[in-house]
């Protein structure tokens, strides 16, 4: 009977969450739906000196935001809880204390200061210090001491870190669900600290333990913990368990240049690289967030599914909503190799979103915009202007510079399309129109249409001469939507009032 999936996300909270940790967890929880299985948070807070107050709450707020619920966690306890490691502190000794007996790992009581010499020893002969089976029995542990020794020292609270203790000369086969097969000589690994002095397990243990006891079926992480695989593997052989699938994910890159994307890219390169807006609690720094920036949540949920993922060979599909995401999603289609962030393709995502938005909805939020700037109006009028010009927009905080003539009469004209459309000629050319108007009783957008252009026809004037003119006046700039839906709009009195206006301005 094949295991049931269940998958975690595990992230530290000792900052902001990253885009490529909201797409660390996307994976997990695309692989957990598309299986029928549980997707998992974990909040893995072991090391206290590096915990950042609000990072926790931040991790919670960004996934609910991106809608990746999930289904164990903290506040959403199952069976396998508690969810923080802070709150399981109890259970690794325990563990820790079975490696000891097994002869697994070691107590090892070398102070900084002994360590530190050793590095610069080893850096005066050229070489890399690593704590392992070929120096061992030379340093301060219960490899090299006598049992006595050992005893005394436990004995006498003397500070002591536990290490596991690494094969040697063991070639170590194993499998990444997305690399493949891989292969590790152990005598090149050192002997990781399992245990702090401080009572407390390093990242290693916990991880291992935890995901044991979580029952965890695939370990899907980011390529930054491909080193430590080879120690978990020896882990779970040491404790005698079968081990989870592990999938390491490829790195995101930055868009220009070397290297991964940092938290550190973003606003320097003029765009989030995290989901939601993170103010550093100890410096006071603002890091933009993509919620804050106007984009939907959807549009990065696909952006990021993009970033080391496709559907396979000969699929175009682009647009892909979660439930597809979920139907779609396999680890046999995750790249190995890094994947370029593309801003430009975020803000394409982003205006497709934009479309597909309920155009109430998004009157509701440009509704806000529009009480900011004293603007009084009606949520039915907004919404009609919205569907107007929201084809040209990517954001909301774009509908204004779209928009701002539906709601106000221009005081000033664009220079070089003023010089381009007001001619000797115009204002009385503008006179006529202004008589043509006020004999229209039905104001509406076909009804203005179907009485200007015949009489321009009529005329001979030309549509450029009337029209340009028209729209300077009305708008204050060449853009805009159809003149007549303007008009219409904005209504007969201050249609007039408006060409009067310019009539006065330009003369």
């Amino acid at each position: 009977m094949m295991q049931a999936v269940r998958v975690r996300f595990a992230p530290s909270p000792t900052g902001p969450l990253h885009i490529g940790g909201l797409r660390t967890a996307l994976f997990n929880y695309l692989f957990a739906k598309h299986h029928d299985g549980q997707f998992i948070l974990r909040i893995e807070d072991t090391d206290a000196s590096r915990y950042v107050e609000g990072a926790e709450k931040y991790i919670k707020n960004a996934l609910a935001w991106a809608n990746i619920p999930y289904d164990e966690g903290p506040e959403q306890e199952g069976k396998y809880g508690p969810y923080r490691q802070s709150d399981r502190k109890e259970i690794y000794a325990k563990y820790a204390d079975k490696l000891l007996e097994s002869g697994h790992a070691y107590y090892a009581f070398d102070t900084a200061q002994e360590l530190n010499l050793q590095r610069v020893n080893y850096e005066a002969e050229k070489k890399t210090f690593i704590y392992n089976w070929h120096n061992r029995k030379q340093l301060s542990n219960s490899i090299a001491l006598s049992q006595q020794e050992v005893h005394e020292k436990l004995r006498n609270g003397e500070p002591y870190v536990i290490r596991f203790k690494t094969p040697e000369k063991e070639t170590l086969h194993m499998t990444d669900e997305i690399r493949g097969e891989i292969q590790i000589d152990t005598s090149t690994l050192d002997d990781k600290v399992l245990f702090k002095s401080d009572g407390m397990p390093t990242y290693h243990l916990a991880n291992i333990v935890d995901d044991h006891l979580m029952q965890i079926s695939h370990v899907i992480r980011g390529e930054e913990w491909l080193p430590s695989m080879a120690l978990h593997v020896l882990l779970y052989k040491a404790f005698g368990w079968e081990a989870p699938k592990f999938a390491h994910l490829p790195l995101i890159l930055k868009p220009t240049g070397k290297g991964k994307l940092s938290k550190r890219d973003g606003d320097k390169m003029g765009f989030p690289v995290f989901p939601l807006e993170w103010k550093n609690p100890e410096t006071g720094d603002v890091a933009s967030g993509y919620r804050e920036e106007g984009y939907l949540p959807e549009a990065v949920i696909n952006m990021l599914a993009f970033l080391g993922w496709n559907e396979g060979e000969g699929s175009e599909k682009e647009i892909y909503s979660l439930p597809e995401l979920v139907e779609a999603f396999s680890l046999a289609h995750v790249s190995k190799s890094g994947s370029k962030f593309d801003p430009e393709k975020t803000k394409w995502f982003q205006h497709y979103y934009l479309q597909q938005e309920d155009n109430k909805k998004l009157a509701t939020q440009y509704f806000q915009i529009l009480e900011e700037k004293g603007v009084k109006t009606t949520i039915d009028y907004v919404t009609e202007v919205v569907k107007t010009i929201k084809e040209r927009a990517e954001f909301v905080s774009d509908f204004w510079s779209l928009s701002s003539f539906y709601f106000e009469a221009p005081k000033d004209f664009d220079s070089k399309a003023a010089k381009k459309a007001w001619k000797e000629n115009t204002t009385t050319i503008m006179v006529q129109v202004k008589e043509q108007l006020q004999k229209i009783e039905d104001f509406s957008q076909d009804s203005l249409s179907n009485n200007l252009k015949p009489w321009i026809k009529e005329q001979g004037i030309g549509f450029g001469k009337v029209m340009q003119p028209l729209r300077l006046t009305l708008v204050g700039e060449m853009k805009g939507p159809d003149l007549f839906h303007i008009m219409a709009s904005i209504g007969k009195e201050e249609t007039l009032k408006r060409i009067d206006y310019a009539i006065n301005y330009f003369d």
